[in-house]
């Protein structure tokens, strides 16, 4: 069970609460919109991906893979991150975060929960409760930056209208067989790459929140690691 100390940010400031997280789910496939979700499909298909038998998918990684770690490393050129809200239960009561569901494509080609478990899965380490944000949820908007050849471009930008609300998720999941219970999370899907899915040296994901004028950030760097054979 890997705990991480959170801030807990809300109308009245912000407090430090440690999480226990013993289970990690990444929700693939969870456009709300057909057509933005067929967009991101063929966007993978290019790469040698297949498409889903059935939307969403909940694909189990281990959950020390979660952390707001400041780097990680990969192996070889081919992955790259997605900006994605979180979800995290705890004490009974559901947080909103957003994270990177980093991914190595070329073992994505092949086995996508495989690919899911072979990079980490780097978040903010500031949470907002749920129940804060749901009463205009459709207002919050998701983007990343990636810095590639030592320039930092958008690389995702929209609404969280692209992905299926909070509970409609946790519906599919209990659908599904499984149990949101506390210590779980789950990173909830992604919008389409600008300009392509593509590596990066840097990555940096947001979730703002217009309403209440406030966002929640996270950035970590990339090492590249030689592939041997």
């Amino acid at each position: 069970m890997k705990a991480i100390t959170f801030n807990i940010e809300d109308r009245d400031g912000s407090i430090e609460r440690a999480i226990s997280i013993d289970t990690l789910v990444i929700a693939g496939w969870t456009g709300r919109d057909p057509e933005a979700m067929e967009k991101h499909i063929r966007e993978l298909e290019e790469l040698g991906i297949k498409r889903p038998a059935f939307t969403p998918v909940f694909y189990r990684v281990a959950a020390d893979r979660f952390g707001p770690a400041p780097a990680m490393q990969v192996t070889g050129e081919e992955s790259s991150g997605e900006a994605e809200f979180v979800l995290v239960k705890d004490g009974g009561e559901v947080f909103v975060g957003v994270a990177s569901d980093h991914t190595d494509r070329q073992v994505e080609a092949y086995g996508i929960t495989v690919s899911k478990q072979m990079c980490d899965k780097p978040c903010a380490r500031t949470l907002w409760r749920l129940s804060d944000v749901a009463p205009h949820w459709d207002e919050l908007l998701l983007r990343s930056y990636a810095t590639i050849d030592d320039e930092r471009v958008l690389y995702q930008e929209g609404k969280v209208t692209a992905m299926r609300s909070p509970q409609d998720l946790l519906d599919q999941f209990a659908q599904r067989g499984g149990e949101f219970v506390d210590g779980t999370a789950m990173l909830c899907g992604t919008l389409a790459a600008i300009g392509g899915i593509r590596p990066a040296q840097r990555f940096e994901t947001v979730l703002e929140d217009p309403v209440l004028g406030r966002a929640l950030r996270h950035v970590y760097e990339i090492e590249t690691l030689p592939v041997a054979g």
